[in-house]
């Protein structure tokens, strides 16, 4: 059999709003599957200012943290994240190391964000994975074209006699109280500019 692991990450600063965000977030979690983090606003952390300033890469990377265990409500939230961009930085990965944060990256970028349509997600997904193989797959479930191209590539998964695994921790995401403070702020703030629209 062959092996792809599917890994979806969202950036909560970049989603439309945050009650998107934690009501996606819930879903997810609630439909059984293992959530990861991404960063708080989707910053490309291998680029300055971040690159140069480990302490703001690290807020970034706290914060995304804070904000997905702060929006799955008391549910635990997997020990799992994964670079914007697929770009990091060595002290970075080192930092994540020392928090017991396991990096991800992809074999397979289905590059779905330039898509429209399902059956041109499934194409490049399966065209891709023929050449590699296996690997872990990149696709943004946020895009209307990857959500409703998944039953499908499923399906031409299973009969290519691909695997779709399911990758539990043995423990859950640890947050840093500082930032839950400063993401819980940055929520208030959200909900009163929401209010007063």
């Amino acid at each position: 059999m062959k092996f792809p692991g599917l890994l979806t990450c969202n950036s909560p600063a970049s989603s439309s709003s945050s009650n998107d965000f934690e009501i996606g977030s819930r879903q997810v979690i609630e439909a059984g599957h293992s959530v990861g983090t991404h960063t708080w606003s989707h910053k490309h952390l291998a680029r300055n200012p971040y690159a140069s300033d480990l302490e703001k890469a690290k807020q970034e990377i706290e914060m995304g943290n804070s904000a997905v265990r702060i929006a799955a409500a008391g549910t635990p939230v997997s020990p799992f994240f994964r670079f914007p961009y697929l770009q990091y930085s060595p002290p970075l990965l080192a930092y994540l190391g020392e928090r017991n944060l396991a990096t991800f990256s992809a074999d397979v970028d289905s590059f779905d964000f330039r898509m429209n349509k399902p059956e041109q997600v499934i194409k490049s997904v399966m065209a891709t994975l023929e050449k590699r193989g296996k690997g872990i797959i990149l696709m943004h479930d946020f895009h209307r074209a990857t959500a409703q191209a998944m039953p499908e590539l499923i399906s031409q998964l299973s009969a290519g006699g691909y695997k779709v695994v399911h990758l539990a921790p043995r423990q859950a995401l640890t947050t840093l109280p500082k930032y839950d403070e400063i993401v819980s702020h940055e929520g208030k703030l959200s909900s009163n500019n929401n209010a007063s629209q």
